[in-house]
């Protein structure tokens, strides 16, 4: 198919809108260069001019995909109000992961293409700057941070944290795929809701049990 040449601005841009829009509609098999170049108009050329390869725009997508999971983590985070003493610092913190959880499995019943493109491209571990500092915008980067703090609180056993960080995110991951295209992506909302309560629960008193805390409600739900 012969197109007229693009005249209408930045056309990485465009690609990279036209791949986001793509892989909303179709995940990752939405992603081929040849289509999204007919998609906004310009030869396949000048759209490999700006993706040399499939897995180059791939991550691109990917990063726009991370960027709005962490949006939904911390949307759902920032509603929990911090602690007026120790004793409230616990409970704050405990419901930062819970809520954390939440906005996971909010994005990928939200967005499940966009989702599946996240994690086929997604960077080991945590990503790293070229300065060699933590991505701040990196939802694993977060988990960490709210994994840190119930360390710092005393909900976690400090000796209990190496690792905690794969437990977890296993566990929403695996929860977040069987309710958006897995085999109880049919449940309604109220009894996904409290399915998923019970996870965030057991994981929270699974915590708890390394430093003898009590088993008191962890916040907002």
């Amino acid at each position: 198919m012969t197109t007229a040449p693009y005249h209408h601005g930045n056309l990485r841009a465009a690609l990279v809108e036209a791949a986001v829009a793509a892989a909303r509609e179709s995940g990752p098999d939405g992603l081929v260069v040849r289509h999204l170049a007919r998609r906004v108009g310009v030869s396949h050329n000048a759209a490999y001019r700006h993706f040399s390869d499939r897995d180059a725009l791939v991550a691109e997508v990917a990063e726009v995909g991370m960027g709005e999971l962490t949006t939904a983590m911390r949307r759902r985070t920032d509603r929990v109000p911090p602690g007026a003493d120790p004793e409230g610092e616990v409970l704050a913190a405990r419901a930062r992961l819970s809520e954390c959880g939440r906005g996971y499995v909010d994005f990928a019943l939200a967005e499940p293409g966009l989702f599946r493109v996240l994690f086929a491209a997604y960077p080991s571990p945590p990503s790293l700057g070229t300065d060699g500092t933590k991505d701040p915008d990196d939802p694993f980067v977060v988990l960490n941070a709210l994994l840190d703090d119930l360390v710092r609180v005393g909900h976690l056993a400090p000796e209990a944290r190496p690792g905690a960080e794969i437990t977890c995110w296993s566990a929403v991951h695996g929860f977040a795929v069987l309710h958006s295209e897995g085999p109880l992506r049919e449940l309604d909302e109220a009894t996904r809701s409290a399915a998923l309560d019970v996870v965030l629960e057991t994981i929270d008193r699974s915590y708890g049990a390394t430093t003898g805390a009590g088993r008191g409600a962890a916040g907002p739900g």
